[in-house]
């Protein structure tokens, strides 16, 4: 009995394990079904690239450009076996059968060819018509003698330069043909960062070539005069010119640039917002050339410490460096460290925003400027001239040391600023620095800057400059508008306590 009733529960024991196994065993084949339907659900939602590029491919072509050279192979124009003809005479024939400068039948020497044609760079484009316009950069048709594109279906047209605009990197072309495949023109401000783009050029002469990626990041600035495109999407040399499109197949951006140390791919790549190109391309079709308007002022950024030195609620505007004489912004009453917040009725965010509005705005027209001056707003009116190449002024070294000279707790030695150099500099007071230490050098000052305001104090005399310092709050930093050679800045200084 005992040994049945041990048998009994070794039977009911395995029962029991024998289920948990079986539960155990379903509950994996659930989560891995469950993990198989997550896997294919991502993989679902993946884009699927194939219907845009045969939508879009047609209508990308590589464009091929050459240039004239000098033909002639011998330093400074000369026949390399002019030496061995004044030994030899006048028929003597190089190794190889090359043939010096030919006689004609008068016995003269022919003028040998000045110029021939080498190939110079590929690129990439696209059309945005029917009737042969397309786009590509300005340099990749820049310095060109004859341009020719080449479609995917084998043909190739030789292309005219209506227009190409070197500030934005924009070129028109025109081919003549008509019924061409063409792109359809997208909008760059409806982008999103992590957003699915695609890009089809020819990196390294691989004609149509197809890449994809995400968009980076918007408006990112690199010094030039647009706010680029910031993508993933593999572009090489080849690419520039070529479209970056979105899912519908759009045209969003030119690819132009890419972020690189090897002068390869290595992950960022720039293209200019298709409305910044279409906007030049509208000039370039009408007229051949883009007609931009200017201010006269030299601009930078403002950083939170100077925002908060001079009162501004934000780090926001274009901190003006320098006014031009006699330019729109110095007759509007515009002044060297005005902090530009607003050009007509759109506020400047960054720095940078302020060119390209009022490079958009035709020359003549008369706007609004916002400043920022002594802690609270001014609004100016202000009539924008034709762009041209700004003036500037120099300023002079910085005078010796005088009886006159004043030091003060941010770590200068400063002198009265002369009659003469005030005059060149179209400045009224302010003080010269003659020396300096922390924390002013910390902070960027150098001897020969002059300082012109203390936060929203203009500076007339280096007694009244101490007078002013020495009443400044120690806890909060201290807004110096300093004058460097013909820039004006605003350097925040934290005192030492």
């Amino acid at each position: 009995m005992q040994e049945q009733f041990h048998f009994s529960a070794y039977q009911s024991v395995s029962r029991a394990r024998r289920a948990i196994f079986a539960l155990l065993m379903a509950v994996i084949l659930i989560a891995g079904g469950m993990q198989h339907l997550n896997v294919q659900a991502q993989a679902a939602g993946l884009p699927d690239f194939t219907t845009i590029v045969e939508k879009s491919e047609p209508a990308v072509v590589n464009i091929r450009t050459t240039a004239k050279v000098a033909a002639r192979s011998g330093p400074q124009g000369q026949d390399p076996y002019e030496m061995f003809r004044h030994f030899f005479g006048p028929d003597f024939q190089p190794p190889g059968g090359r043939q010096g400068p030919q006689q004609n039948p008068r016995g003269k020497p022919r003028a040998e060819p000045e110029e021939r044609s080498v190939p110079r760079g590929v690129g990439s484009g696209f059309f945005i018509s029917a009737d042969g316009y397309l786009l590509t950069n300005h340099h990749v048709v820049e310095g060109a003698t004859d341009i020719f594109v080449t479609l995917t279906d084998a043909r190739e047209f030789k292309a005219k330069v209506i227009g190409s605009d070197k500030r934005t990197d924009v070129a028109l072309l025109k081919v003549e043909a008509t019924g061409l495949a063409f792109l359809p023109i997208g909008s760059a401000k409806l982008l999103k960062k992590g957003q699915w783009v695609m890009a089809i050029g020819s990196p390294f002469g691989l004609e149509s070539t197809v890449t994809s990626g995400i968009v980076s990041a918007l408006g990112r600035e690199t010094g030039d005069y647009l706010p680029f495109i910031q993508t993933d999407v593999a572009v090489n040399p080849g690419n520039s010119g070529g479209p970056l499109l979105n899912l519908k197949g759009e045209v969003v951006g030119i690819n132009a640039q890419i972020v690189s140390r090897s002068g390869g791919f290595m992950g960022i790549s720039l293209a200019i917002p298709i409305e910044e190109a279409m906007s030049v391309v509208d000039q370039l079709r009408a007229s051949g050339s883009v007609t931009r308007s200017r201010i006269g002022v030299q601009i930078g950024e403002v950083s939170k410490d100077v925002a908060q030195a001079i009162g501004l609620p934000k780090a926001e505007g274009a901190l003006v460096g320098g006014v031009e004489p006699d330019a729109p912004a110095d007759k509007a009453g515009v002044l060297p460290g005005d902090v530009i917040t607003k050009f007509g009725d759109k506020p400047i965010g960054r720095w940078s925003d302020l060119p390209r509005l009022v490079g958009e705005t035709k020359p003549g027209t008369t706007s609004t400027l916002e400043v920022w001056r002594k802690g609270k707003p001014l609004t100016l009116k202000v009539t924008v001239a034709e762009l041209k190449a700004d003036k500037t002024a120099a300023a002079e070294p910085a005078s010796s040391k005088s009886a006159e000279a004043v030091t003060t707790v941010l770590g200068m030695e400063v002198t009265p600023v002369k009659e003469d150099v005030q005059k060149k500099l179209r400045i009224k007071g302010g003080v010269q620095v003659t020396a300096v230490q922390a924390p002013a050098s910390t902070a960027g000052v150098a001897e020969g800057d002059i300082i012109l305001a203390v936060n929203d104090t203009d500076i007339t005399s280096p007694a009244q400059f101490a007078k002013v310092v020495a009443g400044l709050d120690q806890s909060r930093p201290v807004g110096l508008m300093v004058r460097t050679g013909d820039q004006t800045r605003w350097v925040a200084v934290r005192m030492v306590k």
